[in-house]
């Protein structure tokens, strides 16, 4: 089983539209309206892929109970935190023209005791788990210290913990030795201040990190550990829509590092380091399930044959060390 948490869960509706434009009045063809966040985005190509999950997520207002309902009618499995605030809506504008247009609201103001709740909610569920991912943003104002003790936690029960994380929370969760610190690269230089990719890498593994995996778009997909980077191209000639390809490429990573049914043995340690070959491998997965990730119209869906070929693809062109 693996444990996804999302800080800062969403209600994500997707307009289509003919074209987009700034100032005129746009005619929606279609309207998609479903749980979002980078988590549950995460959990849903987990799921798909036949892998046993747990969401944890801090839920509130009519948008949290909504959120909750849907996921459970989804089939997926959700540990719900009760929190005062209205979980925030996202609305992504996509046409067949242009780079997709996305607004994302701040999402609620979350107490010190409700981010306690969080925890108790993740210790509990990581006591059974394989691996753990914590994956998206925090609220506007939350201390990026709420990070620690999630990340700490699971690495003490020796779970595979990989934090998708930007900002002060990404330092935080290396800080806190997470097996995996995965941005992308725009977010590891900001988070950093580090004048290029590697120098921002051992930024993060001087603070605790095992590996860092930077992803960078149509330029691929690179694995930094102390001794060296490992890097996968990325799947060339793929169009659609790129929202929540980087949440797939998470699961790829993901299932790749876990054993085939998803399961390692519980309280066994976490690979660290992990090797050069074993980080090829998971490169290669996460890299496919994101280009497969952007032939579906939708965050949190993959294009499962599609996952296939480009590993195929993938093998042939091989990797650089």
């Amino acid at each position: 089983m693996i444990v996804v948490l999302t800080p800062n869960p969403a209600v994500d509706v997707t307009y289509r539209v003919a074209e987009q434009a700034v100032g005129v009045t746009q005619r929606v063809l279609d309207v998609a309206r479903r749980p979002g966040g980078k988590g549950v985005n995460v959990a849903r190509v987990l799921h798909a892929a036949g892998v046993e999950t747990t969401s944890v997520l801090p839920l509130g207002g009519t948008t949290g109970s909504w959120t909750a309902e849907a996921l459970q009618r989804d089939g997926l499995t959700t540990t719900a935190v009760p929190v005062a605030g209205d979980t925030r809506t996202t609305v992504t504008v996509v046409d067949d023209l242009a780079h997709p247009t996305m607004y994302g609201e701040p999402g609620p103001a979350v107490t010190a005791d409700e981010w306690a709740a969080v925890g108790v909610a993740v210790h509990g569920t990581c006591a059974a788990a394989s691996a753990f991912v914590v994956s998206g943003s925090l609220p506007r104002g939350a201390d990026p210290r709420v990070v620690r003790p999630w990340v700490g936690g699971a690495v003490d029960a020796g779970v595979l913990v990989v934090a998708d994380l930007s900002g002060p929370a990404l330092l935080e969760a290396a800080s806190a030795g997470a097996t995996i610190c995965k941005p992308n690269r725009d977010e590891l230089l900001d988070a950093t201040g580090a004048p290029d990719e590697r120098a921002g890498a051992l930024d993060l593994l001087a603070r605790g990190a095992g590996v860092v995996v930077v992803s960078a778009g149509s330029a691929g997909i690179s694995a930094h550990t102390p001794d060296g980077v490992v890097s996968v191209a990325a799947v060339p000639d793929v169009h659609g829509n790129p929202t929540g390809a980087g949440d797939a490429a998470t699961a790829g990573l993901v299932l790749a590092l876990t054993a085939p049914d998803g399961r390692r043995t519980t309280g066994a340690p976490a690979p660290d380091p992990l090797g050069h070959d074993v980080l090829r491998h998971a490169l290669r997965s996460a890299a496919a399930y994101g280009a497969a990730a952007v032939l579906r119209p939708v965050a949190g869906e993959v294009d499962r044959d599609a996952v296939d070929r480009f590993l195929t693809q993938l093998d042939r062109t091989g990797s650089s060390t």
